[in-house]
């Protein structure tokens, strides 16, 4: 665990490696409209809309738009006295998830759910993850 920088008084309990993805929405990009050049003997050439294929189109921009787990990626997972350190597969820099802005953890083996105050939900998949889940509800309420 060399390449992760751990503050003064910091413990590391596991490095593992899960499924990660953050659950968010984008902005929607529409495409162009459809349709075709016709050749009518009376108006001449004309542009043709293809309104069926373009609603259907728009609708499927909105549709992959709205809020879903995206980014799908194996990752390096290190948990810590202060919180979690993910490093995503191909990624240079660890995004840290700090324990203290933990509002909320949601376990459904062979998955967990961290939410964040201050970021998207955080969804974990893997061998490590049932263990993980107990783990970081045992660091963030004691053991109380």
């Amino acid at each position: 665990m060399s390449d992760l920088a751990l503050t003064a008084g910091e413990l590391a309990f596991a490095d593992v490696v899960c499924t990660a993805a953050r659950f968010y929405g984008t902005d929607v990009d529409y495409p162009t409209s459809t349709g075709y050049f016709e050749h009518h003997p009376t108006f001449g050439r004309r542009w043709v809309s293809n309104r069926r294929l373009d609603a259907r189109r728009r609708q499927e921009a909105e549709d992959a738009a709205l809020p879903q787990w995206r980014d799908h990626t194996a990752a390096r997972v290190v948990l810590t006295s202060a919180g979690m350190r993910l490093l995503p597969r191909g990624a240079r820099e660890w995004m840290p998830f700090d324990h203290a802005l933990l509002t909320g953890v949601t376990a459904e083996p062979p998955t967990v759910v961290l939410s964040y105050s201050t970021c998207a939900p955080l969804l974990l998949s893997g061998a490590a993850v049932p263990w993980l889940g107990v783990a970081i509800e045992h660091l963030r309420h004691g053991s109380a």
